[in-house]
């Protein structure tokens, strides 16, 4: 069963009566749209609401599920300690999606039993005065890139149909906090222009625009929706929606917008990750370099892996650049390990942080590698110079124990003599000394 709907929405404690003391007029028109998104909440009757807020506990590299079987919270922290919910989880929910991550090497977890946080209140706020029923699930945000956020909300989505939940989802969220010079934050130039563009993208469903704001660009313009945003488009992904637009304020300095999407069948060009997804083989290097830098681990064996990967061996080599420039690259030219998945993790973490030419990889720098992996084919002596070719053979140059090895199809390596030179000078070969020469082919996947 897909997702029934999908709504985003946004949470200012101001347009809670308690607190808002008459203040909340003036945002009547959010109001009204969210008493309407409340009714149509209880007109679909879900067993399960989830809540996707960026006031729940925050992770740098990873996303918080909420914990335990009950959950409460109150809005104490804004003088309406009166205004207090207590609401059932959905914990069965909750440990399948979080075992489900966990079979992905994915960062989803329960951390804890944490009171109700506003970004979620405030949605129940409204959705409680119409209909009492359904479980919660919470799911926060992360400092992760918006692509994360999107996948974590694919694994949502597989969790409502492996359990067939009838789900509506929330996504709670802000939009820009600098849009007027009396807001919170002051004012910004790009804020109103944030808010336009933010208001497009969603009522017309565009989700695949989600992924690609620019982060510098959402920090300027001091957003706190976009994730939230970003994440229920992927509990969405594959299918065709129907959009509505129903409000946007800025008179408080602050960006509310509220819109909702219905599903309405598949529709195999809204996959809006397949253009971004890496092949396997870098997709096991990256995570495999993102796990050793942020917690010193190499992850399990994931299940994306395509067979051959781990029914054959080969030599391969790990490539990282940073803003074009080598960062790092450590190979084998032949197996070393039992798969070629192994090999692929074995030199992923040699590159990323033992590479004698570059200092080890940092955590701020993972978002900025761009990643290849070649896997060699085996060897084969060269009788001739004839036999090379620099843009498709690699060469590996002897001379007693001295080895050098040259992949092909390299930048500024043109000719044949360019790439000898370049592997003698790593083996230690001077250019006058005799050299016993092979070539190997490599598939580059990048």
């Amino acid at each position: 069963m897909p997702i029934l709907a999908a709504f985003a929405v946004p949470h200012p404690p101001l347009i809670i009566p308690n607190i808002g003391k008459g203040e909340e007029d003036k945002v009547s028109l959010t109001i009204d749209s969210y008493n309407q998104v409340a009714r149509e909440v209880a007109s679909l009757e879900p067993d399960t609401i989830i809540i996707s807020s960026p006031h729940a506990p925050f992770f740098y590299d990873g996303f918080y599920l909420i914990d335990g079987d009950h959950a409460e919270g109150n809005f104490a922290r804004f003088g309406a300690r009166e205004v207090s919910f207590s609401e059932d989880v959905d914990s069965e929910f909750v440990e399948y999606l979080e075992n489900l991550a966990m079979k992905e090497d994915f960062p989803a977890k329960r951390v804890g039993e944490e009171p109700l946080d506003h970004g979620v209140m405030v949605p129940l706020y409204f959705i409680r005065k119409y209909y009492k029923k359904g479980k919660i699930v919470v799911v926060g945000c992360s400092s992760m890139s918006n692509v994360e956020h999107y996948r974590l909300g694919r694994y949502i989505q597989k969790t409502v149909f492996d359990l067939n939940r009838k789900v509506v989802y929330i996504a709670s969220g802000d939009l820009s906090h600098k849009l007027q010079t009396y807001g919170p934050y002051g004012y910004e130039a790009d804020g109103p222009v944030y808010d336009q563009m933010i208001m497009d993208t969603l009522s017309h469903a565009r989700f695949g625009e989600l992924i690609h704001y620019d982060p510098d660009f959402l920090d300027r313009v001091a957003e706190c929706g976009h994730p939230s945003f970003t994440m229920m488009a992927g509990a969405l992904d594959g299918y065709d929606v129907i959009p509505r637009f129903y409000s946007h304020e800025d008179i408080t300095g602050v960006g509310y917008g509220i819109c909702s999407f219905y599903p309405n069948g598949f529709d195999q060009e809204r996959h809006f990750l397949k253009d971004l997804e890496t092949d396997p083989y870098v997709l096991l290097a990256r995570n495999t370099i993102t796990s050793y830098i942020t917690t010193g681990n190499i992850p399990s064996m994931p299940t994306y892996v395509a067979p051959e990967m781990l029914s054959n061996q080969a030599g391969v080599f790990v490539s990282i650049h940073k803003n074009g420039a080598l960062r790092g690259c450590i190979g084998t030219f032949l197996p070393t390990t039992n798969s070629i998945c192994s090999e692929i993790m074995m030199n992923a973490v040699a590159a990323s942080t033992r590479d004698p030419r570059f200092s080890p990889i940092t955590e701020d720098e993972l978002k900025d590698l761009d990643i290849s992996v070649d896997v060699l084919s085996p060897p084969e002596d060269v009788s001739s110079l004839e036999e090379l070719d620099p843009k498709r053979y690699g060469v590996i140059v002897r001379n007693g124990s001295r080895r050098g090895l040259l992949l092909p199809d390299l930048e500024g390596v043109d000719d044949i003599d360019t790439q000898l030179m370049i592997a003698k000078s790593k083996a230690g070969i001077a250019p006058e000394e005799e050299i016993q020469i092979q070539r190997f082919e490599v598939i580059r996947h990048h």
